[in-house]
């Protein structure tokens, strides 16, 4: 007799269902299954059942292509936020998709030829934004969207998109402890997957790594520290492991150790990045890999909640908010380029989200834009690329879709009060974080390269890509020179400019 899931074929996958017991149950599975044949039998009994309406019921992160044989359609699904990454592409007929852009990059139906749009818009952001990629003919899934291959061509369609809907029936209190409800039924299946159980978290000075620490079945946490007193939050993160009695270690990390490692982390990245924080993050990652496989992080609170001083700050009037995060001027992108393209504008990857969103209030607008690009472009791109290839599984229960549900719901004075941004998060968090760790300012995860970077001792690689061959290819050689004295000269804050070139000219020198 053939199963109704013969006709579907699982070809990729890359993530973690959170929810497996529950859909185990559903669905008809055996729960003792080991882990890889459990997740495919998820898949396949789920697309059976629901069809594309299967990411509904899937907690946790994930990016699936399957084949059904019925339809002979293959079907490319990424999560809701886009955890997990998810690309692909069309060559000699036949459809590609891989989480690793480099595995279809290196195909040998692939021609390997650079889409100069996106470095300038790269340049403005200081991460690949949107669907377009840095490889001409491949793109990026987006997230909460599908793709779907008939064998002739690629049909994509958007599932899911971050809706705010405020309800000021509820009180700052009450909304409190829906969150924190929430946390602990999210955090409860985490802590009932016992084919995993040892893991441990990464902790910053930061609410959220702490709420994360504190709730979790985490046994140790993990910084990284600095040197630089201004940079340094390890002794806030030691502080919040001891108070919660729980174990933590500290990897320091030195100029030399992180410039060596540039290299590395921009290889594996798979497209240029320009967030410095990817390489502290890699050191990171290398350093809790000798002692645990899988790792929590507290990734999405920022942008479901609204951390950052951006959601805060209101726009001029008739500006677009271009997300939270962009390190050049379209005029500087201008000078900057050798063949700067007028109809390329920096906007564009917003535009039509922009729309969308207008007539709902200020904060829900800027979140929606965070989250539908920011956070995927640069935040998971980072830490889902860097953590897989460290060997590390990092598991980030609080993007979990039952939390924005409870967030999109909250008014932002409930998200803003008493001079803190995610107030309703911190008085959650403060149920199980002493006051002053709940409620302390947001520290960031800023990394001392704006002051290296000065130093000759490290600098010289950085000098000689901004002056070589391939740079002259691309850039006004006036204009880096211009830049890098500034910087020498103390104007400190052109040092993202400087970090996401050097991003780019040793990417594409790599690949």
């Amino acid at each position: 007799m053939t199963a109704l899931t013969d006709f579907v074929e699982i070809r990729y996958f890359s993530g973690y269902i959170r929810n497996w017991k529950n859909l185990c149950k559903e669905l008809e599975i055996e729960p003792t299954l080991c882990r890889k044949e459990r997740e495919e039998q998820i898949l396949k009994k789920a697309y059976a059942k629901w069809k594309l309406g299967m990411m509904e019921h899937l907690y946790g992160m994930f990016a699936v292509a399957l084949y059904d044989e019925t339809e002979k359609k293959i079907y490319c699904i990424r999560d809701q936020v886009g955890q997990k990454q998810m690309f692909y592409a069309v060559a000699d007929g036949e459809f590609i998709c891989n989480g690793d852009i480099d595995v279809i990059a290196n195909d040998r139906r692939i021609k390997k030829e650079l889409n100069r749009r996106m470095l300038q818009q790269y340049l403005f952001y200081g991460y690949p934004i949107g669907e377009e990629t840095f490889y001409k003919g491949i793109y990026k899934l987006m997230p909460g969207h599908y793709a779907e291959w008939d064998g002739k061509e690629v049909k994509v369609t958007r599932y899911w998109k971050p809706v705010f809907e405020p309800d000021y029936s509820v009180s700052a209190d009450e909304w409190a402890e829906r969150i924190e409800k929430t946390v602990d039924e999210i955090l409860a299946e985490e802590k009932g997957d016992t084919e995993i159980p040892y893991k441990e978290s990464f902790l910053s000075g930061g609410v959220d790594s702490s709420y994360l620490f504190a709730a979790s079945d985490a046994q140790s946490a993990n910084t990284v520290g600095y040197e630089e007193s201004g940079f340094d939050e390890s002794g806030l993160a030691r502080h919040t492991a001891e108070v919660l009695g729980k174990g933590f270690n500290v990897k320091m990390i030195s100029p030399k150790e992180y410039f060596e490692r540039i290299p590395t982390v921009i290889d594996k990245m798979g497209q240029p990045l320009g967030d410095a924080s990817a390489v502290a993050f890699s050191i990171g990652c290398a350093a809790v890999k000798e002692h645990a496989d899988v790792v929590y992080s507290g990734e999405g609170i920022d942008e479901f909640f609204g951390g950052y001083n951006s959601h805060r700050n209101p726009l001029k009037e008739g500006w677009t908010y271009l997300t939270c995060s962009h390190i050049m001027s379209e005029d500087v992108v201008k000078s900057v380029m050798i063949d700067f393209d007028e109809n390329v504008r920096a906007a564009e990857p917003v535009e039509k989200l922009w729309n969308e969103v207008q007539g709902q209030d200020e904060l829900s607008k800027k979140l929606t834009i965070d989250i539908s690009l920011w956070l995927e472009g640069d935040i998971y791109l980072n830490t889902d690329r860097t953590s897989t290839a460290c060997g590390i599984e990092l598991h980030t229960p609080f993007s979990d879709l039952r939390l924005f549900n409870v967030a999109r719901k909250i008014p932002a004075e409930c998200k803003f009060a008493e001079e803190q941004n995610k107030y309703v998060f911190r008085k959650a968090a403060s149920t199980k974080l002493p006051y002053d760790v709940a409620f302390r300012k947001k520290v960031g995860f800023a990394v001392p390269v704006r002051k290296w970077l000065a130093d000759e001792k490290f600098n010289k690689p950085i000098q000689e890509k901004l002056n070589g061959e391939t740079s002259k290819k691309f850039f006004n050689q006036q204009e880096l020179n211009s830049l890098w004295t500034r910087y020498l000269s103390g104007e400190e804050f052109l040092w993202g400019r400087i970090y996401a070139v050097y991003a780019f000219l040793l990417w594409y020198d790599l690949n």
